[in-house]
C-alpha cells in the first residue's frame, strides 16, 4: 500500500496517528497568535494587547474564503490519490497553487488598503485604533506566505502526511516566539514587533514547504515550467471548495459582528475576550484536526469506493473528537482563571475572559457533532448542504441573537451564549443529514 493511503488496515490507529501530528502542527500556528497577545499583554500594554486581539476576527475574514477553497483543493487531491489517478493528482496541485499564487497577492492589497476602514466599521476604540491598524497592515504584508504554506499543508494532508507541515510549523513557532522577545522586550519595537516576528515566522513556513514540494517524491514533485491552470480539475476544486470558502466567509463575518458588540463594552473587555478567545483557539483544535481528518479519510475512500470505512471511520471519529473535547471543557471551565494569567494579571481583563469560558467551554463536545458532518460533507461532495447549514445556524442564528438581545440585557455573556446557541442547533441539524446520508450509501465496499 503507498504510504499515505487510508483505504485499508486498522482504521483507529489510521486516525490517531493522522491526527495527532495535525492537531500539534495547529497548536504551533495558535501560538503566532498567541505568542503576540501573551508578549505584548505582558510587556507592553492592556491597549496592546486589546488591539491584537481585535484583529483576529478581521484577518480570518479576510483571508477565510482562500481557506476554504483550499480544503476543497485537499478534496480532489485526496478523491485521485486514493484511486490512483496520478496525473489528474499532479493538475489538481499546480491549480491549487496558482490560485493560492493569485489570491495571495489580492489579499495583500486588500488587507493592506482596507484595514483602516473595516477597524472603524468594527467600532475599534480610539485608544487601539492606531495599533491595531499598524498591527494588521504588518501582517498584510506577509499574507502569501500564510497562504501559501497553508495550501501546501493542505495538499501534505491529502497524501496522508500530517508530520512534516508539523515539523516546519515546529521551526517556524520557536522562530516568531524568539522574534517576539528579540523585537517586543530587547528592542521595545511594541506591537509593531510583534507583527514583524509574525510575518518572518510565516513566510519562512511557506519556504520550507514550497522546498519539499519541489523537491518531491515518488508520488508528487513540481516542476516551474509546468505551472499553469488546469480548467478540468480547477473545476472540481472550485466545485468542492467554493462552498466551504463561502461558508468560511460567512461564519467570519458573524464573528466580526460579535467582536463588534463585545468592542461597544470597553478595551478592557476587548482584551478579557480577546484573551480567552487566544484559548479557544487552542480548545477547538482537536475538533478541527479530526474534521480535516476525515475529509482526507473519507476522500480517499470515496476513491476506492469503500464504503463500509467510511461509516466506520466517521463513528470513530465523533467518539474520539467528542472525547477529547469533554475534557477540554471541563479544564477551562474550572482552570480558565488560572490560564488567563498567561496574558494578563488585570483582574478585570481575566475577569471578562472568565465569563466567556463558563459561557463557551462547556458546549465543545457539541461542537465536535458539527465539525466531524462538515468534514465528512465535503468529502462526499456535499460542501453546498454544510454550507447552507453552517451559515443559518452559524452566522444568521449567532448574529439574530446578539444583535436581538444585546440591546435588550445589555450584558456580555448575552453575546458570548452566541456561540453554544448556534453550535446546539448546527449539530442537531447535521447529525440528521448525516444519519439519512448513510442510508443511501452501499451497504458494502465495491473494491
Amino acid at each position: 500500500m503507498e504510504k499515505g493511503l487510508m483505504t485499508s488496515g486498522n482504521i483507529t490507529k489510521q486516525l490517531v496517528y493522522f491526527v495527532i501530528p495535525l492537531v500539534l502542527g495547529n497548536v504551533l500556528q495558535q501560538l503566532y497568535n498567541a505568542a503576540d497577545s501573551a508578549i505584548v499583554g505582558q510587556f507592553v500594554s492592556g491597549d496592546a494587547l486589546a488591539a491584537v486581539s481585535s484583529s483576529g476576527p478581521l484577518i480570518n475574514l479576510l483571508i477565510s474564503f482562500f481557506m476554504g477553497v483550499s480544503v476543497g483543493a485537499g478534496v480532489v487531491v485526496a478523491r485521485h490519490f486514493g484511486a490512483k489517478r496520478y496525473d489528474q493528482m499532479q493538475q489538481a496541485i499546480y491549480s491549487s497553487y496558482v490560485f493560492t499564487l493569485f489570491g495571495g497577492v489580492i489579499m495583500t492589497f486588500v488587507g493592506v488598503l482596507l484595514s483602516p476602514s473595516l477597524l472603524d466599521l468594527m467600532g475599534v476604540p480610539d485608544e487601539v485604533m492606531k495599533e491595531s491598524i499598524t498591527y494588521l497592515e504588518i501582517y498584510f504584508y506577509g499574507v502569501l506566505g500564510v497562504m501559501i504554506y497553508n495550501m501546501g499543508s493542505g495538499i501534505l494532508r491529502a497524501l496522508g502526511d500530517s508530520k512534516t507541515p508539523l515539523y516546519f510549523l515546529m521551526i517556524a513557532a520557536l522562530t516568531n516566539v524568539v522574534l517576539d522577545l528579540v523585537f517586543v522586550v530587547v528592542f521595545k519595537m511594541g506591537i509593531a514587533g510583534a507583527a514583524w516576528a509574525t510575518l518572518i515566522s510565516q513566510c519562512l513556513s511557506a519556504i520550507l514547504v514550497l522546498i519539499l514540494m519541489f523537491k518531491g517524491n515518488d508520488v508528487y514533485k513540481l516542476k516551474l515550467k509546468e505551472f499553469k491552470l488546469y480548467p478540468s480539475t480547477f473545476k472540481e476544486i472550485i466545485r468542492f471548495g467554493l462552498p466551504s470558502g463561502i461558508q468560511n466567509a460567512f461564519v467570519s463575518f458573524s464573528n466580526l459582528v460579535v467582536q463588534s458588540n463585545i468592542n461597544a463594552f470597553g478595551s478592557i473587555a476587548m482584551a478579557g475576550a480577546g484573551a480567552y478567545t487566544k484559548i479557544d483557539g487552542f480548545a477547538i483544535l482537536p475538533v478541527q484536526s479530526f474534521s480535516l481528518a476525515i475529509t482526507t479519510y473519507v476522500g480517499q475512500n470515496i476513491g476506492a469506493e469503500k464504503y463500509g470505512r467510511i461509516r466506520e471511520g466517521f463513528k470513530r471519529a465523533l467518539v474520539m473528537s467528542m472525547g477529547v473535547s469533554l475534557i477540554i471543557s471541563l479544564i477551562l471551565t474550572f482552570g480558565s482563571p488560572l490560564i488567563l494569567r498567561v496574558f494578563s494579571n488585570d483582574p478585570e481583563v481575566i475577569s471578562y475572559g472568565v465569563k466567556m469560558s463558563h459561557m463557551v467551554a462547556p458546549a465543545y463536545a457539541i461542537l465536535a457533532i458539527s465539525h466531524i458532518a462538515i468534514g465528512y460533507l465535503r468529502a462526499m461532495n456535499q460542501s453546498t448542504l454544510a454550507m447552507v447549514v453552517t451559515f443559518a445556524c452559524w452566522c444568521g442564528i449567532r448574529m439574530a441573537w446578539i444583535l436581538v438581545l444585546t440591546p435588550v440585557f445589555n450584558q456580555i455573556e448575552i453575546v458570548f451564549l452566541g456561540w453554544p446557541i448556534s453550535w446546539i442547533i448546527s449539530s442537531v441539524i447535521f447529525a440528521i443529514l448525516v444519519y439519512h446520508d448513510f442510508k443511501r450509501l452501499p451497504l458494502h465496499d465495491l473494491k
